[in-house]
C-alpha cells in the first residue's frame, strides 16, 4: 500500500492566522538558549495549516494520522530522527517535495506545540540532534486536550429515519451467497468468485445514453472514500471514511438514496499509513459486519443499525488498523489485517457471526524464510477481501510487503507469505498452498489487488484458476488446486529496465512506483470475454533507503519513495487482460492514475472512475467508451449494480482518495435507464 500518513497535502478549512494564533499557548518563550526561533515556529505553523492539519488536527490532537503529542515524540528520540522522518515521507502524496527550510519550520512548529521553549537560534540540520524528545524537558507542557479519551468513553450512536422498502428482507443466508443472486450484490465482489461481474443487461452498449442520475445519498462525512455498497432486496448498505474519529455505517434506499437509518462509532486510538479509509461492510445473518481503524469489529442490525456486539481484532498501540470489506461465509465473518508500514505480523482470521467469538486465525509470516525472529515484525498484510472456492473449500487472499518496506537487511530470506497469493482451509484455517510473485521484496510491490476466480484453458482441459492484479505489473494466473503459476500476463503498466534495481540510500528512479502497477483495485472478470478488467498506473518514482531500527508500536519503513513529478510519468491505463493467452487486450489510456475498481456486466459493458470526477462506460470487447457522467469528486470506489423492481440500477461512490490527491466528496450516485428524476 501507498506509505506514511505523518502529514499530507489536503488543506484544512482554517486560516493561517488563526494557528499562528496558537502557536505558543502553554509554550514557552525563552529569550536566550532554545531550540528554534519564534519566526522559525510561525512559519511552520503557515506550513502545518497547509499540508498537515487534516490528518493530524489543528491542535496536534490526531485524526486520520497519529497525535503530535509527547507519546509519539518520544519514539523518535531526538530531533533529528523526528526530522528526518519528516522530511523523507511527508507529504504522504508528495513525500520529500517540501524545501528544507519548510521541514525545519514544522519541526520547529511540533516542537513549540509540545511546550520546548523558543530562543535566538534557529533550528538547523546541525543542531537537531540536540533536541530531546521525551527526556530533560522540563518546559511547561502545552494544555491540548487528549481527544482520543473522551471520545473512547462515548458511546456508538444509532438514528433511524425512515422504514425500510415496503417487503424488503435484508436477512441474507449462506444460501443466497453461495448461490449470487443476480438482482442483489450481496458481497464485496457480488460472488465468492470476486469476479465482479453481473448477469444483468438491461443496460448495454446500444442504450446507455438513456442511462441517468436518479438519487444522490450525501453521507455527510467528505474524506477518501473507497467504499463498496452491499444492496439487499432493495436496501443499500455502505460505510464511510473516517472524520473527526467517527465513521459511518448506513442503510440507504438503493432506488434514490434516501438514508433509512446510521451508526455512528466514535474510534479510540489509531494509526495509519494511506489514509483514514473503509471498504464497506459484509451484510449477513440479519446484521452487518463492519471493521474500523482502531481495530474493532461491529455487528449491526441490519434492519434498524442498533449495534450487537463487537470485538477486537488486533491492537492499534503496535501499528495494527482495519480498513477491509470483510466476508461472510457458513456462519463466519472474516477478516484480514492493514498495517504494513510498522513492524507488525500480517494475519487472516474467522469470528462466529453470532457471538464474535475467534473461530481460527492464520498467520501471514512463515518463521523458516524469515531471518532470526524478523517474522514476528514481518508484515505480510491481508488489506482486501478474499475470495473463496467454495467447492473445493479454500479462502484465497493476497498479501502485501514485508517489512521494513525497502531495507531487507534485518529479513534476510524469502520473506513468505508477503507479496504472495495465498490459500487456506476456509473451515480451520490451516495453510493449502502459495505462491509469491516477489521474493524478498525490497521495492513495495505488494499482492495488494484481491484475487479472482475463473477457469482458464490448458491443453484442451480446463483448470479452476484464481487471478490477481499485482503492484509489480503483471495479472498472474495460478490453478488454485495447488498454486502452481499458469501464466503471467504481458507488462499492464510501463517498466523501466531497473525495476529490479536495489534501492540506495542516493535513491532509484524505476517504474513501477510504490502504488504499482495495480493498488488495492480489485479487478473484475467477464465469462463473456473471458478478459480481466484491471485499473492501472504508471508513476515514476524514486526509492531510497535509510536506517530504521525497530522500536514497537513506531511506523518503520527503512525508505523514501516519492514521485518524479511534474516531469515523470504519471497517468493511468484502463486494461483488459485475455486469460486464456495473458495478453492485453485492450488499454484505455487516463490522464491520471486509476483508483477504485471495475464492474463489467452482461450487457457487454465495463464501468470504472477517475481521480477529475469522471464516472466512464466502455464497450468491454473492445474499450472503446460509450458513456461518461461527472460526479464533481474523484470516482475512487468501486461500482455495483442491482435490480429492484424491475429496473437495472448502477450506483459508485464519489468521494476522492488520499493516496492520489484526488477531490474530496461525500456522496454515493444512483444511475438507471430513462428518467430524468433526481433525488437528494
Amino acid at each position: 500500500m501507498r506509505k506514511s500518513s505523518f502529514f499530507t497535502s489536503r488543506m484544512f478549512l482554517v486560516t493561517v492566522p488563526m494557528v499562528a494564533g496558537l502557536l505558543f499557548a502553554g509554550a514557552v518563550s525563552a529569550a536566550g538558549p532554545g531550540y528554534y526561533t519564534r519566526a522559525q515556529a510561525a512559519g511552520g505553523a503557515t506550513v502545518y495549516a497547509a499540508k498537515c492539519s487534516q490528518c493530524h488536527g489543528v491542535n496536534l490532537e490526531g485524526g486520520a494520522g497519529p497525535a503530535l503529542l509527547a507519546a509519539t515524540l518520544k519514539k523518535y528520540g531526538t530531533g533529528s530522527s523526528l526530522y528526518d522522518f519528516i522530511s523523507r515521507q511527508m507529504p504522504a502524496d508528495k513525500p520529500g517535495s517540501l524545501s528544507q527550510g519548510d521541514y525545519l519550520a514544522v519541526t520547529a512548529y511540533i516542537l513549540s506545540r509540545n511546550g520546548y521553549p523558543a530562543g535566538d537560534v534557529a533550528l538547523t540540520s546541525s543542531n537537531l540532534a540536540n533536541v530531546k524528545l521525551g527526556a530533560g524537558n522540563t518546559a511547561a507542557k502545552p494544555k491540548i486536550s487528549n481527544n482520543n479519551e473522551i471520545i473512547r468513553a462515548t458511546p456508538s450512536k444509532n438514528k433511524v429515519y425512515g422504514s425500510l422498502p415496503a417487503g424488503a428482507d435484508v436477512n441474507v443466508t449462506d444460501a443466497m451467497m453461495a448461490a449470487g443472486d443476480g438482482a442483489n450484490w450481496l458481497l464485496a465482489g457480488r460472488t465468492y468468485d470476486n469476479a465482479r461481474y453481473s448477469p444483468l443487461n438491461q443496460v448495454t452498449t446500444a442504450n446507455i445514453d438513456g442511462l441517468q442520475l436518479v438519487g444522490i445519498a450525501q453521507t455527510g462525512m467528505t474524506a477518501s472514500f473507497e467504499t463498496t455498497p452491499i444492496v439487499v432486496n432493495g436496501v443499500m448498505y455502505i460505510t464511510t471514511p473516517t472524520v473527526d474519529n467517527k465513521m459511518k455505517t448506513m442503510a440507504l434506499d438503493a432506488t434514490n438514496g434516501r438514508v433509512i437509518w446510521d451508526n455512528t462509532y466514535s474510534l479510540g486510538t489509531f494509526q495509519i499509513c494511506c489514509g483514514p479509509v473503509n471498504r464497506g461492510a459484509a451484510v449477513a445473518y440479519g446484521m452487518v459486519y463492519v471493521l474500523t481503524l482502531d481495530d474493532k469489529l461491529l455487528a449491526l442490525d441490519a434492519r434498524t443499525g442498533a449495534q450487537k456486539w463487537q470485538d477486537t481484532v488486533a491492537d492499534p498501540k503496535v501499528g495494527y488498523s482495519e480498513t477491509m470489506q470483510p466476508i461472510a461465509y457458513n456462519g463466519m465473518v472474516i477478516v484480514g489485517s492493514a498495517g504494513g508500514e510498522w513492524p507488525i505480523r500480517g494475519f487472516v482470521a474467522a469470528y462466529n457471526a453470532q457471538t464474535g467469538k475467534q473461530v481460527w486465525r492464520f498467520n501471514t509470516t512463515d518463521p523458516s524464510t524469515y531471518a532470526g525472529s524478523s517474522y514476528l515484525r514481518g508484515g505480510a498484510m491481508v488489506w482486501t477481501t478474499p475470495a473463496v472456492d467454495t467447492k473445493l473449500g479454500l479462502l484465497i487472499f493476497s498479501t502485501g510487503n514485508p517489512n521494513p518496506d525497502l531495507e531487507g537487511k534485518v529479513r534476510i530470506g524469502d520473506n513468505h507469505w508477503s507479496d504472495s497469493i495465498v490459500a487456506i482451509d476456509i473451515k480451520t484455517g490451516k495453510f493449502k498452498w502459495g505462491y509469491q510473485e516477489v521474493k524478498h521484496d525490497v521495492w513495495d510491490y505488494d499482492a495488494v489487488s484481491p484475487p479472482e476466480l475463473f477457469d482458464v484453458t490448458v491443453d484442451g482441459q480446463t483448470i479452476p484458476a484464481a487471478g490477481e492484479a499485482g503492484k509489480v505489473g503483471w495479472f498472474y494466473i495460478v490453478d488454485r488446486r495447488n498454486g502452481k503459476l499458469i501464466r503471467r500476463s504481458t507488462n499492464y503498466v510501463a517498466m523501466t529496465k531497473n525495476m529490479f534495481s536495489q534501492p540506495t540510500a542516493k535513491g532509484v528512479v524505476m517504474l513501477p512506483g510504490a502504488n504499482g502497477g495495480a493498488e488495492w483495485s480489485p479487478p473484475a472478470y467477464s465469462p463473456d470475454t473471458h478478459y480481466a478488467y484491471v485499473l492501472g498506473m504508471d508513476q515514476l518514482m524514486n526509492f531510497q533507503t535509510h536506517d530504521d531500527a525497530y522500536q514497537p508500536g513506531r511506523i518503520r519503513l527503512g525508505s523514501a519513495f516519492s514521485n518524479i513529478a511534474p516531469h515523470g510519468v504519471q497517468d493511468g491505463r484502463f486494461v483488459a487482460i485475455d486469460t486464456e493467452t495473458g495478453k492485453i487486450a485492450f488499454t484505455v489510456m487516463t490522464p491520471q492514475p486509476l483508483i477504485g475498481g471495475p464492474l463489467v456486466t452482461a450487457g457487454n459493458l465495463a464501468f470504472y472512475g477517475e481521480g477529475d470526477g469522471w464516472f466512464d462506460a466502455v464497450d468491454a470487447k473492445t474499450g472503446k467508451r460509450v458513456w461518461r457522467y461527472n460526479l464533481g469528486a474523484g470516482v475512487n470506489a468501486p461500482p455495483v449494480t442491482y435490480q429492484v423492481g424491475g429496473q437495472q440500477y448502477i450506483a459508485v461512490a464519489a468521494g476522492g482518495n488520499f493516496q492520489l490527491g484526488f477531490p474530496y466528496g461525500d456522496t454515493v450516485a444512483i444511475f438507471k435507464l430513462g428518467t430524468t428524476a433526481a433525488t437528494k
